[in-house]
């Protein structure tokens, strides 16, 4: 018998690199014969560059960026894919809610600058695909922080530079692309060697940014009732009168954007993600916006090896219908189901019935909680909670 584990992390208990191993040792101790291979999982969220680093063997490069507020300094940096020249920039890693107290929240302050360094530093190093990452967001700017740390300004009725954080976009009148390259010193039309690389001439045209895929896991709007300040804005510290100034805020943006790129971006499926952040590197970086765990998916080699698989595990710390709805769950369920393979889940909490969950093509999904267990106790017990399930799972089914 041949299992596939594919987990997603716990949050704030265990990586899905950890929970991978955990379950994998648990039905090699159980069991005598079984293949078990294991593709830690993400969805581009928190945790994605680290999972994608471990799956594909590459290295992290470090960077020293502005943090979520603008005052902040912190250590940031992105995973770097060298058979493909594939940087793995998470924002997370530098405009994150957990970079701040929750004293700190401000979403009319916090800004993606530092994101926008770490892409620069990416195309630096040579990269010829970004995949953005852009769960865990402390911001609500539109994506103009890290436009800005590229090269574009944004001006306002003055004539001046408008300030950082989400605050600040209904200041926007003018919007200027940047002349230079993004990242990289021109001189002479050549873009220097990069890595051993040969310098490449590019002639008098615009350099552009090297393809950049945005990996999200939600379809919510830019603005209005669905959009990125009414629905997340709150999680991120914003009172209800800083939800309608930055919903305000968005909605001026994309007007100006219309008016003076020629993109509508307003209502594209998932510019709402990471407060706008999407919609930005649609219209500042010429994004794609794709689903954060198909992406994972076709850089981790998951298909080829669900294809003689009998089972694939998968699993995350609350199993509910948010997991079916483009999540680490929902993905790895669909790919299994075009393999012809089996799908449990294991889960911290399992909080959906089986008549939901069957109809998405899982069999099984077992809890690591009881029901007189506490939240607390389980974070901190998660690691042999988890063993208990996947040998629970392995009497079960394995043979």
């Amino acid at each position: 018998m041949k299992i596939v584990v594919a987990m997603d992390s716990f949050k704030g208990s265990l990586t899905a690199v950890r929970a991978c191993d955990i379950v994998a040792e648990a039905i090699r101790s159980t069991t005598s014969g079984a293949v078990v291979v294991t593709k830690p999982m993400a969805d581009g969220g928190e945790g994605t560059a680290t999972t994608l680093m471990a799956a594909a063997g590459g290295e992290w490069v470090s960077a020293r960026v502005v943090g979520p507020l603008p005052e902040m300094q912190v250590d940031a940096g992105f995973v770097w894919l060298p058979d493909t020249y594939t940087a793995v920039v998470e924002m997370a890693a530098a405009s994150g809610l957990p970079l701040l107290r929750a004293e700190q929240y401000n979403p009319l302050k916090a800004t993606t600058y530092g994101t926008g360094q770490l892409i620069a530093a990416a195309i630096d190093h040579g990269a010829d695909q970004i995949l953005l990452a852009i769960g865990g967001s402390a911001t609500v700017d539109g994506g103009v922080g890290a436009a800005m740390a590229l090269g574009w300004r944004f001006l306002n009725s003055d004539g001046n530079e408008i300030g950082l954080g989400g605050g600040q976009l209904a200041e926007i009148e003018q919007i200027i692309p940047p002349v230079e390259p993004y990242g990289v010193p021109r001189v002479a039309g050549i873009l220097p060697a990069i890595r051993g690389r040969p310098a490449l001439d590019t002639g008098e045209g615009p350099v552009s940014p090297p393809p950049i895929k945005v990996l999200c896991d939600v379809d919510n709007p830019l603005c209005g009732e669905h959009g990125a300040a009414r629905v997340y804005g709150p999680q991120k510290g914003a009172t209800p009168q800083m939800v309608e100034t930055l919903d305000a805020g968005l909605l001026h943006l994309a007007e100006r954007i219309k008016d003076q790129l020629g993109q509508s971006i307003k209502d594209i499926p998932g510019a709402g993600a990471a407060g706008g952040l999407a919609a930005g590197a649609v219209a500042f970086l010429d994004g794609r916006l794709v689903s954060g765990v198909d992406e994972v998916i076709a850089q981790n080699g998951l298909r080829e090896e669900l294809a003689d698989a009998d089972w694939v595990i998968t699993g995350e710390g609350k199993f509910d219908h948010q997991s079916l709805r483009g999540k680490v769950v929902s993905g790895v369920a669909r790919s299994a189901r075009e393999a012809g393979a089996r799908v449990a889940v294991l889960a911290g909490q399992v909080l959906l019935p089986p008549t939901v969950y069957r109809r998405s093509g899982i069999e099984i999904a077992l809890p690591c909680m009881t029901t007189s267990m506490t939240l607390g106790h389980a974070i901190t017990h998660a690691e042999p909670l988890l063993a208990e399930s996947a040998r629970r799972f392995a009497d079960m089914h394995v043979r």
